[in-house]
């Protein structure tokens, strides 16, 4: 089912499909000979110009498949580069297509001669990293050093854009989830965004933030990200560190889950291996159960609801249960946050703005010095403040 998904939202035309199901793989075809001879059989009468395997294929079971089937083989995560290449529109997301692509070609060099020549255009073979395949391992290393040092340059510019925002520690949610689980949608409902949203897998590739006033005035950072899926290989989880590096810096993680989805179990299982592979263990996670409006049965709803820890039940396309997403929200800010009382000189009343934006306010009156403000704000935001007040005092001096 996931990988005629994957095959669809890379374009291909699906003509005929082949299970298999065997206790051991053979080490030199992956399945057996017989199975490989009804593939053959298959691929000829239907007229396929290309085999899909659901498991990653070993340099050599690949070159031995393309030989015996004489059409061109490739594996899941081949598929998944594919449809990388075709959804990558900023420079960052070509960079880790092309990184990706180029780690997963390496060593299939070896061996493939003249045969590289086949790989030059069609599925499997799209986007950056395989403008020109008559290459060798030299020239690939190379290149794969060079995009290295490019993603290092971009993860350190996230983190100065990540840490000028964050002055004054504006908290930041990123939605995480199983592809096509309705990130997207949810994210466009929240920040009043157009990011594009489809049907398919791997829609969102490139992170996208946004800011969220929530109903108390506080402002908090929302991020939309690449979807997960299951078995990610792990060059890939690499690869796409920089786009994941949104996750790994947010306060808060809203796990969104395709209620309709039978699978919902183990798309929820996959999401939390990747979390764990990004070393993402003590940071709060909010269940969110979406499309709730394609489970129109009560019953069946409490019965999926009662599998899952806490969730928030919503339906972001017609933006239901947003408030109690609000109130988790809020609640988690209150718990970290402390009271503030002072006169703020006129010279900083821009932090008057961080205090809104970031607290509460109990009460402000404008006065001779300054503006005097009571309110309650979060512990790191109290202290921010009168760091930057005591670094202005110090300046007079």
């Amino acid at each position: 089912m996931e990988l005629r998904n994957l095959a669809k939202s890379s374009g291909v035309e699906i003509v005929g499909e082949v299970t298999c199901r065997r206790r051991t793989l053979t080490p030199n075809l992956l399945v057996g000979k017989g199975k490989v001879q009804e593939i053959t059989g298959l691929a000829l009468e239907l007229g396929a110009d290309v085999v899909i395997f659901s498991n990653d294929l070993s340099p050599s079971q690949q070159k031995n498949l393309e030989e015996v089937i004489e059409v061109k083989t490739i594996d899941r995560t081949q598929l998944i580069l594919d449809i990388f290449a075709h959804r990558a529109t900023s420079s960052e997301g070509k960079v880790q297509v092309e990184l990706a692509q180029l780690v997963y070609l390496l060593p299939r060099l070896s061996g493939k001669g003249i045969q590289l020549s086949r790989l030059g255009g069609g599925l499997g073979t799209r986007g950056p990293g395989e403008q020109k395949l008559e290459v060798d391992r030299r020239r690939v290393r190379e290149r794969i050093s060079k995009l290295k040092r490019s993603l290092k340059e971009i993860t350190g510019q996230r983190d100065l854009r990540r840490g000028q925002r964050g002055k004054f520690s504006m908290l930041t949610i990123a939605l995480v989830g199983y592809t096509n689980s309705g990130k997207s949608t949810l994210f466009n409902a929240l920040t009043g965004s157009n990011v594009p949203v489809k049907n398919q897998f791997f829609s969102t590739l490139d992170p996208t933030v946004r800011k969220v006033t929530l109903p108390n005035s506080q402002v908090v950072l929302v991020s939309d990200t690449v979807g997960f899926l299951q078995d990610l290989p792990h060059h890939l989880i690499e690869s796409f560190k920089a786009t994941l590096e949104e996750v790994v810096g947010a306060d808060i993680l809203f796990h969104i889950i395709d209620m309709s989805d039978p699978r919902r179990e183990l798309q929820g299982d996959s999401v939390y291996e990747v979390l764990d592979q990004l070393g993402i263990k003590d940071r709060p996670v909010f269940t969110i159960l979406n499309k709730s409006d394609t489970v129109p049965d009560k019953n069946e709803r409490e019965r999926i609801t009662r599998r899952f820890q806490g969730p928030v039940i919503i339906s972001a396309l017609k933006k239901e249960g947003f408030s109690e997403i609000f109130d988790r929200v809020i609640n988690h800010i209150q718990e970290d946050m402390e009271d503030i009382e002072l006169t703020m000189p006129h010279k900083h009343y821009a932090l008057m703005k961080v205090i809104r934006e970031k607290g509460t306010v109990r009460k402000e009156e404008y006065r001779d010095k300054g503006v005097y403000i009571k309110a309650r704000v979060p512990k790191e935001v109290k202290y921010s403040i009168f760091r930057k007040l005591q670094e202005g005092s110090g300046k007079e001096k």
